[in-house]
């Protein structure tokens, strides 16, 4: 059983960066596929990024290709989502996810973890 617990959400202006950090414990969290997922107000979960479990190959939406990093500390157990030239579309709940596969995974129900989620919003 893995737990994750997200950090870092907060409001910003457009423009402007935040960095989201998820801590996982318990099983093998380093030997995970993680990824982060967001859900906007009225919509289905999307996927953001995911990397896998050496870091070595990681994936990322259209959508935020060139802005958002996605990046992991096994030492420390932690996932990284750092975010930058926000937009008032990435305002959302964003959720860590941890799965237990070879490669990078971008399907939401491949995941079998999952954190409480942390707001983020970027006023225009």
């Amino acid at each position: 059983q893995v737990q994750l617990v997200e950090f870092g959400g907060g409001s910003v202006q457009t423009g402007g960066s935040l960095r989201l950090s998820c801590a996982a414990s318990g099983g093998t969290a380093s030997r995970y596929v993680m990824g982060w997922f967001r859900q906007a107000p009225g919509k289905e979960r999307e996927f953001v990024a995911a990397i896998n479990w050496s870091g070595s190959r990681t994936n990322s939406a259209d959508s935020v290709k060139g802005r958002f990093t996605i990046s992991r500390d096994n030492a420390k157990n932690t996932v990284y989502l750092q975010m930058s030239t926000l937009k008032p579309e990435d305002t959302a709940v964003y959720y860590c996810a941890a799965a237990l596969w070879d490669s990078v995974q971008t399907v939401a129900d491949r995941y079998a973890y999952w954190g409480q989620g942390t707001q983020v919003t970027v006023s225009s």
